[in-house]
């Protein structure tokens, strides 16, 4: 619908002046979400100004999230949407299977370390990353960046944080970000909040495509998110050869940012290969410990090339969004603790183990199935997935499905993400039998 230039008005002689008054008709409800504002040689006319003046005015209003723009369709007030996110459904009967969790079961008991994370107290001016965990990620870092190159550390509030705000002193509102796809939830949430435009990359069995970042790349892509290894929904991981057909597509674009989530790490069964080169020149390395010590240790630790961490640091100013140095007490004295060590990668196999015995179930009762790297897995169907969805709650059990990570992938809709590792063997021989069962019945009869 579009709104008569009159009613209700729009007022102004300025580009704040106008967006001002869309902004309090918008709060006033007088134009409601996913209303058509006027064209801007409509407005500019109407209000007497330069078409340059509304431009700018519905530039301010999209930065602000308030209006987003529909190309040939116009500009309109920005729904409010509810975002897809990981984690336990709230409100449900139904046996979640979609968490994306860890086992609360293979997250390290803090308890014995708790008195390390005590004892002196933080003041306003100290540095932001705590000294005993600098060192022990540092030296963490350094193994996988290698010596050959400078590298900066810093501390964020988990990996998503890390990624908002990497992109946020890199970016402006409606710059390209390439992204996986499908992609992980928190990412493309992040990219799409923040105003950037995501840029499809394909993912296959070895991780993001070359002919997808190159096509990235030239769509104007100013920052690519790539996730070395436990790809998530896929479980892929990239391969040696695939990340050095990567790296040789980046080779042209040293300024492009670069940034790597390697959410699993010390949990993951795959070798970490990089797609970021010794030459390249905007880089970041994000690791996060919420899949191996529980995610409610809001804590990640990014590698970056000294420029981009300089920019980093301004957007971490002590006393206000610095990361908890009780905390990071906490991280490093767990993770600097053998015991500890070996229940982190007694937790990778176990993840692994529980996944590919899934998988196996799976493909015995006609589901063909691998279980890649991660926490889930990603199970192909031959109906769409929402229809298998359905079938699945009459039968007890709540899916993720496909679409909610897709951006391009036509193929994701016949995808489920299943987080099934916490299954004994009895309730996995159920889900798989119940899958077989709610596959067959969401076939219409042109499926056969």
């Amino acid at each position: 619908m579009t709104v008569d230039l009159g009613t209700p008005p729009i007022s102004g002689s300025t580009a704040g002046e106008i967006a001002e008054s869309v902004r309090e008709l918008a709060e006033r409800r007088a134009l409601t979400p996913g209303e058509t504002l006027p064209s801007v040689r409509a407005l500019a006319e109407s209000l007497g100004v330069n078409r340059n003046t509304v431009v700018a005015a519905y530039r301010q209003l999209a930065q602000a999230g308030l209006v987003e723009s529909r190309g040939r369709a116009g500009t309109r007030i920005s729904p409010v949407r509810r975002v897809t996110e990981e984690g336990y459904a709230p409100g449900t009967v139904l046996r979640d299977i979609g968490t994306g969790n860890p086992d609360a079961a293979w997250i390290p008991d803090p308890g014995r370390a708790l008195g390390q994370a005590a004892g002196r107290p933080v003041l306003y001016g100290t540095p932001v990353i705590d000294p005993d965990l600098d060192a022990w990620a540092g030296a963490w870092m350094r193994a996988a960046v290698g010596d050959d190159r400078a590298m900066r550390l810093t501390i964020t509030g988990g990996a998503s944080d890390a990624i908002d705000r990497l992109l946020s002193q890199a970016l402006t509102r409606e710059d390209a970000v390439g992204l996986e796809d499908p992609c992980f939830l928190s990412s493309l949430n992040t990219v799409r909040l923040g105003g950037y435009r995501p840029v499809a990359i394909p993912v296959d069995d070895e991780g993001m495509t070359v002919d997808g970042l190159r096509a990235a790349l030239d769509a104007g892509a100013r920052a690519i998110v790539c996730t070395p290894r436990a790809q998530n929904p896929t479980g892929a991981s990239l391969t040696a050869g695939r990340a050095a057909a990567l790296r040789a597509v980046l080779a042209d674009h040293p300024y492009v940012l670069v940034i790597e989530d390697d959410h699993f790490s010390l949990l993951s069964q795959a070798p970490y290969h990089s797609v970021i080169a010794a030459t390249h020149r905007r880089w970041a390395l994000v690791r996060s410990v919420s899949k191996f010590l529980g995610p409610d240790m809001c804590l990640a630790v990014a590698a970056s090339d000294p420029d981009t961490a300089d920019r980093l640091a301004l957007r971490l100013s002590p006393g206000t969004s610095w990361v908890s140095h009780l905390l990071q007490r906490l991280a490093v004295a767990m993770l600097s603790d053998p015991a500890v060590a070996r229940d982190i990668g007694a937790a990778g196999e176990h993840y692994a183990g529980r996944n590919a015995a899934f998988a196996a179930r799976l493909s015995a009762a006609g589901l063909p199935a691998r279980s890649g790297d991660g926490l889930s897995l990603w199970v192909e169907l031959p109906v769409p997935a929402r229809r298998a969805a359905e079938q699945l709650m009459r039968r007890g059990w709540l899916a993720r499905v496909g679409d909610e990570f897709a951006l391009d992938d036509d193929a994701a809709t016949r995808h489920l993400r299943l987080t099934v590792h916490d299954l004994d063997d009895a309730d996995a021989a159920r889900l798989v039998a119940d899958l077989a069962s709610a596959t067959s019945d969401a076939r219409t009869p042109e499926e056969g």
